[in-house]
């Protein structure tokens, strides 16, 4: 025991220390008079690069009758362009050493490449040709929208989670467009034409709403005027139409029941919670991870160990430009019904709000999040897409060396004041899962 606990000890100091070396990031800024913002972070240790474009437009920025579009053109931009024709990026990227990939979230799209570092001008020239001239013909638009209906009907319509988060958050939103989905409803897909794509490339797909990031062997001086080269004669875009923070405040609970082909019951519980701007996003963060990561999470061992009601429970819980959700999905056993569950998700809820937690469950918490910090700048990607998001969410990636600082501030206090403010009956939407028989 004293050796399992002096090992916990080093691989703590371990992770502290590679935390604080990692978190000093001498990223070097440059932004074009166009408006393009490159951020660049050298690191000599392996010949290898990682390059990210974030635009900042997702479904937040669509409307009803294209919603969806912005995944759309996460794989429209693979389609080809003037100096790369259609199939030729993945070919040519894949021919010298690289891939590439790219997702959408509510409010932005990221595509990057990861390459050997003496490739960085073709990947520039790559990208580039494709924001200058992107191929948006009828013919793509019409394979494309193919691809992305069969992946709504893979991770949503067939997706019993998939479509509990749908029907949640279509009723939590009444009018802020984070109601619909990323992947947009099956009519809207349908019916986006080719003239909805080139007027939404022309709005969102400029270099004044783009950020480029670069992690890697890379010298930022030559970078620069590589990017210079390529997207310096570009021009800006016109300005960003701004999207309302329309949503009303909720004031009641709603409810959703969705009746589907499915073995067992399931709901999926949901809070409305503050921007990316408000203080509040570090403690629900931490209390994210106290009260559904790992076995010896609250929600788990009262849900799944200790009452045997449920297979599985999770949340999740992410940053946002307007005010979000935070997610709790139960998935139940047989013979338990999702009232009983809900009343035990609730009861553990209120043990946070009027009793608290524990400074070992505080600091436990908060350790998972300096692992999982840490982890996920273990590469070049991984850094770039951190810095990226930071950028493009909070419009300042330095605050991605503050974070740790704001997770260590989060108190007991903290945990049972947000709690308290945002986990309200008349502040939750429920929805669940009804279980039919096939043929119904």
């Amino acid at each position: 025991m004293k050796r399992f606990i002096a090992i916990a000890i080093v691989i703590s100091v371990l992770f502290f220390t590679s935390l604080v070396f990692a978190l000093e990031l001498d990223i070097k800024s440059h932004q074009l008079p166009n408006g393009l913002k490159i951020l660049i972070l050298e690191d000599h240790t392996l010949p290898i690069c990682t390059y990210f474009t974030f635009f900042k437009v997702g479904s937040r920025n669509e409307r009803p009758g294209i919603t969806g579009i912005s995944h759309l053109f996460e794989h429209m931009m693979f389609n080809g362009a003037k100096r790369y024709g259609p199939k030729e990026f993945d070919r040519i990227l894949e021919s010298n050493g690289g891939l590439s990939n790219a997702y959408t979230t509510n409010d932005f799209t990221a595509y990057f490449e990861d390459f050997p570092s003496d490739k960085l001008e073709l990947i520039v020239d790559l990208d580039a040709d494709r924001l200058e001239h992107l191929l948006l013909n009828d013919e793509n638009l019409s394979s494309e929208r193919e691809v992305v209906k069969e992946e709504r009907r893979f991770r949503t319509d067939d997706s019993n989670e998939g479509k509990l988060e749908e029907e949640l958050t279509a009723a939590a939103f009444q009018a802020h467009p984070y109601g619909w989905p990323v992947v947009g409803w099956m009519a809207d897909l349908n019916a986006i034409t080719r003239e909805d794509c080139v007027n939404y490339f022309k709005t969102y797909y400029t270099v004044n709403n783009a950020t480029i990031i670069i992690v890697g062997d890379v010298n930022p001086a030559q970078a620069v005027k590589l990017i210079e080269k390529y997207y310096g004669h570009l021009k800006p875009g016109p300005p960003i139409p701004k999207v309302v923070k329309n949503e009303p405040e909720q004031k009641g609970e709603r409810r959703v029941w969705f009746r589907k082909e499915a073995q067992l019951p399931a709901f999926m519980t949901g809070f409305h919670v503050p921007d990316v701007q408000d203080a509040d996003i570090y403690a629900l963060d931490v209390l994210q991870i106290l009260l559904t990561e790992g076995e010896s999470s609250r929600l788990y061992k009262s849900l799944v160990y200790d009452k045997q009601m449920a297979t599985n429970v999770w949340s999740f819980y992410f940053w946002t430009i307007d005010p979000g959700l935070f997610y709790i999905y139960v998935g139940m056993k047989p013979n338990f019904t999702t009232e009983k569950a809900e009343k035990v998700l609730y009861d553990e809820i209120e043990k946070v709000k009027n009793v608290g937690v524990t400074e070992k469950e505080l600091q436990k918490a908060k350790n998972i999040m300096e692992a999982n910090l840490i982890k996920s700048m273990k590469t070049n990607n991984g850094r770039a897409n951190l810095i990226g998001t930071y950028q493009t969410l909070l419009g300042d990636y330095s605050m991605l060396t503050k974070v740790i600082d704001k997770y260590k501030a989060v108190t007991v206090d903290d945990l049972k004041r947000v709690a308290q403010k945002y986990f309200t009956e008349r502040n939750r939407t429920v929805a669940t899962l009804v279980p039919e028989k096939p043929g119904i």
